[in-house]
């Protein structure tokens, strides 16, 4: 018997046992979003598939009582996304190992191994399993991806390591679930690999493309999806200009997807046969700005301006002697703080923390008495010390407190570094407010501003207003905002993402992208109509939340997107008579966008924009049931917070469960440093500051 959306490999007959080196899958967990057969989020399933269809599963046929669980570099981050180590100890494991270091052999137990079909993977394996006295009993392996043909038959080739296995199976699942509703397939260095100048016929572009793809695919066997593969195909300026390798990404990455599926349809019992959702797939040409302007959400601003590793934010913590530790916490849905506030405007953020204050101590005779020793508000380390003096309600004051600390940093590095007037002038520039005078003017007499917000001020106006740092006008804009050497690599390099001069064919600076050859000179955001504008600094919206939208209603673009699944999908990437397929599925159109202007700092009552707190915690527990057909995204080149919180958002309006998928999520210092990468081949992505 063979388990849902994995393909058990048959090696021969003869295991230990008896029968075929195949294991029973037996899991309910079939995710199709046709017909309503399965309501759990994206992560969740990912999740029930590692913990359930994977390490349960090996308890049907395996003796010991405890395992050890073998992984590689990638598939421990895989698991590490999606499980915590307290749930894969409940499904039978005491000691989780690193493939690649020294192990102590345990003759007597049971080994899963979940890895990559890679030959050093295997040879490895083969090593552990063979001989007179291999590291474990029996062998449970889990690959995270088709695994080729001749690396079975390298497997089947020793008849004593054939014994000892008690499962060979693709769980095809290869991507690192980020989000409820989103993943990453950890390629980092795209940018770099697949449109920089020394791209064209490098071995790394097509390696990139395929790992890519196959990662992708991997998310829909998981899903037991089938999509209608939508992608942005390649513009071209006239019949005489040659299209480029850079300009085919998203046409031939949509093109090895669709190949991969096709080997699913196959080789995945009950893999859907008919599209059952939508996938498409942009690259970052299609927004330059989102991954540069501040954003002004909890979540994106922690960050952006917070020296985070990851999710982890150090916190500081007074000890009972007087003296400050630091305590490693991790900003993630375990905080129901952090769940309800994430998505929400920093101002609503305050106003939100002030009132669960307020609940508190009027709830709270100890908390009225401290409150008025310190003749008013609380501060972070009365509230710290109130937990000392309340262990009963510690739970609820460290989170209060940590998120008031938080809060509190944010706001003093918003009024230190100006961000309110830089927020303004960026938003700004990108809906036409404001064009270069503004700018010099700006530049010239905000000593204040930090050169680091410069830079991205002049990484904005380029993006604009390519044609501007054709000739002398950008290295003096530069040179006026006083920019490092590196710096300008960075403002040429974004200019070139939005595509040379449509009567120039190179570009200056080391990278060349022929992208959105079409871009209007000016406005490359409009006000948006329908919806009153909540926030002060809220006018800005990712140009993704446009195209989720198209795709849901089947309208887009017909020259700017074509359909894998049409008859005759255009392979050259040339605009013809091929239009973006219009899915059965689609709702009907709801309320339209607003036009973001003005604005308040405090919180409207009553509010329901979708990026309020009440909002988001009201979409993201909503039935599943009720939900629609997937939409999948795909971003090659980086995806943004701002857009991750779109299909949040998108997700409650549509009602649609809409899932972000990209080769990263990157924050601007990040995308800055690939951008400045990408001049310089000298260095590593490791080896400059992020």
């Amino acid at each position: 018997m063979v388990g849902r959306r994995t393909r058990t490999l048959t090696l021969q007959r003869g295991f230990a046992g008896g029968g075929e080196a195949a294991i029973s899958m037996d899991s309910d967990s079939s995710s199709s979003s046709l017909g309503g057969a399965d309501h759990r989020s994206f992560r969740q399933i990912t999740r029930d598939r590692l913990l359930f269809e994977m390490l349960r599963s090996t308890r049907k046929s395996s003796k010991s009582t405890w395992k050890v669980l073998i992984m590689d570099k990638l598939t421990v981050r895989i698991m590490s996304f999606s499980c915590k180590m307290a749930d894969i100890t409940e499904e039978g494991v005491s000691l989780v190992e690193d493939m690649y270091k020294r192990r102590q052999p345990l003759p007597s137990m049971d080994a899963i191994y979940f890895i990559q079909p890679t030959k050093e993977n295997i040879r490895i394996f083969m090593s552990d399993m063979s001989g007179k006295n291999p590291l474990y009993k029996k062998a449970y392996v889990f690959f995270s991806s088709p695994v080729q043909r001749e690396l079975v038959a390298h497997i089947k080739k020793d008849s004593t390591v054939l014994t000892r296995i008690g499962a060979l199976s693709e769980m095809n699942l290869e991507y690192f679930a980020i989000d409820s509703q989103g993943f990453i397939t950890d390629n980092d260095k795209t940018l770099e690999e697949l449109f920089s100048e020394s791209a064209e016929g490098s071995h790394k572009y097509n390696a990139c493309l395929n790992t890519m793809a196959t990662r992708i695919a991997t998310v829909f066997a998981s899903m037991r999806e089938f999509p209608r593969v939508h992608y942005r195909v390649a513009r071209t300026i006239d019949a005489s200009t040659l299209t480029t390798l850079r300009d085919l990404v998203p046409t031939k990455l949509a093109a090895s997807v669709w190949n991969c599926l096709a080997r699913y349809k196959s080789t995945i019992p009950e893999f859907p046969q008919t599209e059952t959702c939508e996938l498409l797939i942009v690259d970052r040409s299609i927004d330059q700005i989102s991954p540069i302007i501040h954003e002004w959400t909890y979540d994106a601003m922690c960050h952006d301006l917070l020296c985070m590793d990851g999710n982890k934010y150090v916190q500081e913590v007074p000890s009972k002697n007087g003296s400050t530790n630091e305590k490693e916490v991790l900003l993630e849905d375990h905080d129901l703080v952090w769940l309800e506030l994430r998505h929400a405007h920093i101002a609503d953020v305050n106003e939100r923390l002030h009132e669960k204050m307020t609940n508190f101590v009027s709830k709270n005779k100890a908390a009225q008495l401290q409150q008025e020793r310190s003749g008013g508000e609380l501060s972070t380390k009365q509230l710290q010390k109130m937990v000392q003096a309340l262990p009963q309600y510690s739970d609820q004051i460290d989170k209060l407190t940590l998120h008031v600390e938080i809060a509190g940093k944010l706001n003093n590095i918003i009024k230190e570094q100006h961000l309110k007037d830089v927020g303004q002038f960026e938003q700004d520039l990108v809906f036409g407010d404001a064009g270069t005078k503004e700018l010099i003017n700006f530049l010239r007499t905000r000593l204040d501003v930090s050169r680091e917000n410069k830079l991205r001020l002049l990484m904005i106006y380029a993006s604009i207003n390519p044609e501007k740092f054709e000739s002398e006008k950008g290295s003096k804009l530069m040179q006026l905002a006083g920019l490092s050497a590196d710096d300008m690599i960075a403002v040429n390099n974004m200019r070139c993402l939005c595509g040379p001069d449509t009567k120039k064919s190179t570009s200056v600076g080391g990278f060349s992208l022929k992208f959105d050859l079409h871009k209007k000179k000016h406005g490359i955001r409009k006000d948006r109509i329908g919806e009153e504008s909540t926030w002060m600094l809220s006018r800005f919206y990712p140009i993704l939340e446009d195209l989720i939208e198209k795709l849901s209603k089947g309208e887009l673009p017909k020259d700017e997107y074509h359909c894998m699944n049409d008859p005759s999908p255009s392979f050259r990437g040339i605009p013809g008579s091929v239009s973006a397929r219009t899915s059965p599925a689609h709702q009907p159109a709801q309320s339209m966008r607003s036009r973001r202007i003005g604005g308040t700092w405090a919180r409207p009552r009553n509010s329901d924009d979708g990026y309020s707190s009440d909002s988001v915690l009201k979409h993201a527990s909503s039935d599943f049931r009720k939900l629609g057909q997937r939409l999948f995204i795909f971003v090659i080149g980086g995806s943004t917070r701002s857009e991750l919180r779109a299909a949040h958002k998108l997700t409650g309006k549509l009602k649609r469960e809409i899932i972000l998928g990209s080769t990263s999520l990157d924050d601007p210092p990040q995308f800055i440093t690939k951008l400045k990468m990408l001049s310089t081949e000298e260095l590593s992505l490791d080896d400059l500051q992020i």
